[in-house]
């Protein structure tokens, strides 16, 4: 999927068609305001306030025609520099416009295009004229705060996107259908993997059996590597002391996204934000020598963010997030070692789902011309950059090197992975940290019978199980691998006045062999039930009647064929457990 805000050919013609949107909607709707009209990674957006009109979707198609009419025309689009005065008085009747000239960080040189007789701020580029925005659709249309502050009005947000030639488009129009049925939303409500209640409150999922399964499984899957690796599983509460935070520097990055939690006996605790500071308190328990290092940890807990209400969507963006976490406090000298030893953590996990090798890495570091952005020691930083990138030189990662992308204390490897439809997912990392033990003045003996402070390296293997089921879900379109499907057998007997017992034999011969199974004794047809297993995109379905039961065979179906298998019963369940062993 191509990232239009980057594209040097599409983002000035994304622009361009978000100002003909603009005007188009001026023509229709005159008393319209406009705020922002950004270029995004899948095209354009424009936030407009119409008073009390409104805009759904079928208006979509009456303003694309509007647009049409206006780009054959053909008015060529000019610059205009102006001054914060002439922008002013320009603008005057636009309220939103008035702020944005206001809140200008350089508002010297202001700058807007002008097609036929109307002008729109911006910085550009754009193309030279109208007929050149020719192929672009209106998405969708949604609401979104002003300012992103849910105390400010509710604006109406207007996606499009804008292509060279009509059969970009027209593939791009296609990847979207393929996107929407793929959505985890969908998938996850026809599955029945997750959902929401109002009663708890948006970005707090539910996860159900099915749901929880999967989360089990992949838990179970990456904690069975990292033991291999010397991780030992520790457990952290949910709050703290927001001193934790203080000494540690997330109460300042994160301050406008904690939760607090008060009582009426006095408690000033703060919902965690990350689980780092609570893990450097377990090391920091009691004594620790040279001979203990490298002591590494390992926790799949929640973790809260007060994300921006209009921001929370799905499983990609909640409050209350699982996140699989690790770290390692080890010496100086074992940290390359252990960067190393976790890229082939991430690469057996990643394996397993048959994701690794369609990935790149950044090497995310420092933005050398802001270093107050940063915590820690600058020639620390400068020692850790030069460790990540000799252990990608080493391992053959081939890193690209990108400033501006290093964590708050330290530099890190991060592993951007592309799903079934070609989007990139950025969720592995390695990040290296000499600051945080410092804060905390986390020290272990050395042989000198001196004290140093141990080096923190972090790392993710699939970061937020809620936002790694996301790429999950999209990626497999909801039929997942045998090993992770929540379940991976389902028996339906021919008759259930004659193959129901024999079913429900088979039914525990399974389950006593760890198969996750169900069986569907529903009085219905044989042929709807093989429908309702496919729709629920079981692995495997076993169909029962006289010559399975008489013979002590299975005759099965896997998802997505139509031909019917028959095999031993034994051998049918010894095929399955090496299956799932081996992850295949």
């Amino acid at each position: 999927m191509i990232n239009i805000k980057e594209s040097n050919e599409l983002s000035p013609l994304n622009h361009s068609c978000a100002h003909l949107l603009a005007q188009a909607v001026k023509n229709l709707y005159p008393k319209a305001f406009f705020w922002v009209g950004p270029v995004i990674e899948e095209g354009f957006y424009y936030d407009v306030y119409l008073g009390d009109d409104s805009i759904t979707e079928e208006d979509l198609i009456k303003i694309e025609k509007e647009m049409k009419k206006i780009a054959k025309d053909n008015k060529k689009i000019i610059k205009l520099e102006l001054n914060k005065e002439d922008a002013l008085i320009m603008f005057k009747e636009d309220p939103y416009k008035i702020d944005l000239i206001n809140n200008l960080e350089n508002p010297e040189i202001i700058t807007a295009y002008k097609q036929d007789n109307f002008i729109d701020l911006c910085k550009g580029p754009h193309v030279e004229f109208t007929k050149e925005i020719k192929y672009f659709k209106l998405l969708k249309v949604s609401g979104a705060y002003f300012k992103g502050d849910s105390k400010n009005k509710m604006l109406q947000r207007i996606y499009g996107v804008c292509f060279k030639t009509e059969e970009a488009l027209n593939e791009h129009l296609k990847f979207l259908e393929e996107a929407k049925k793929r959505d985890h939303r969908k998938i996850g409500k026809e599955l029945d993997l997750f959902c929401f209640s109002d009663l708890v409150g948006p970005g707090l999922p539910l996860f159900t059996p099915k749901g929880t399964t999967i989360k089990d499984e992949l838990q179970r899957a990456v904690e069975e590597i990292c033991r291999k690796y010397g991780f030992e599983k520790v457990s952290t509460p949910h709050l703290a002391n927001i001193k934790l935070y203080e000494i540690s520097g997330h109460a300042s990055k994160f301050s406008e996204e904690l939760f607090h939690a008060t009582s009426q006996k006095g408690h000033e605790l703060v919902m965690k934000p990350v689980q780092c500071p609570h893990q450097t308190q377990i090391f920091a328990s009691k004594i620790r020598s040279y001979r203990d290092l490298p002591i590494r940890y390992m926790e799949s807990e929640k973790q809260y963010r007060a994300e921006m209400p209009g921001a929370v969507s799905g499983l990609s963006r909640v409050y209350a997030i699982t996140c699989e976490d690790g770290h390692s406090f080890c010496t100086v000298d074992q940290v390359k070692q252990e960067v190393i030893n976790m890229v082939n953590i991430i690469k057996d996990f990643y394996s397993s789902l048959g994701l690794w090798g369609n990935h790149w890495v950044s090497l995310s570091l420092r933005d050398y011309s802001s270093p107050e952005k940063y915590i820690g020691d600058p020639k620390d930083w400068d020692l850790c950059e030069k460790m990540l990138e000799e252990v990608s030189n080493e391992l053959g990662l081939e890193a690209k090197r990108c400033e501006g992308e290093a964590a708050l204390y330290g530099p890190k490897l991060d592993f951007i992975f592309k799903d079934a439809m070609g989007r990139e997912i950025q969720i592995p990392t390695v990040q290296l940290d000499f600051a945080t033990a410092k804060r905390f003045d986390l020290t272990y003996v050395t042989k000198e019978n001196t004290k140093e402070h141990p080096v923190m390296v972090h790392r993710a293997i699939l970061g937020s199980y809620e936002r790694f089921l996301v790429l999950l879900i999209e990626h497999f379109a909801g039929a997942f691998p045998l090993w992770l499907s929540p379940v991976q057998v389902n028996i339906i007997p021919v008759n259930n006045d004659y193959h129901l017992v024999y079913c429900i034999d088979l039914k525990n011969l399974l389950l006593d062999n760890n198969i996750r199974v169900a069986l569907d004794d529903r009085n219905e047809k044989l042929g709807y039930k093989m429908r309702e297993s496919q729709t629920q995109k079981i692995p495997y379905t076993i169909i029962v009647g006289d010559r399975e039961k008489d013979n002590n065979i299975i005759s099965y179906r896997k998802y997505g064929n139509e031909d019917t298998v028959s095999v031993d019963t034994d051998k049918f369940i010894d095929t399955l457990i090496t299956a799932i062993k081996n992850k295949q």
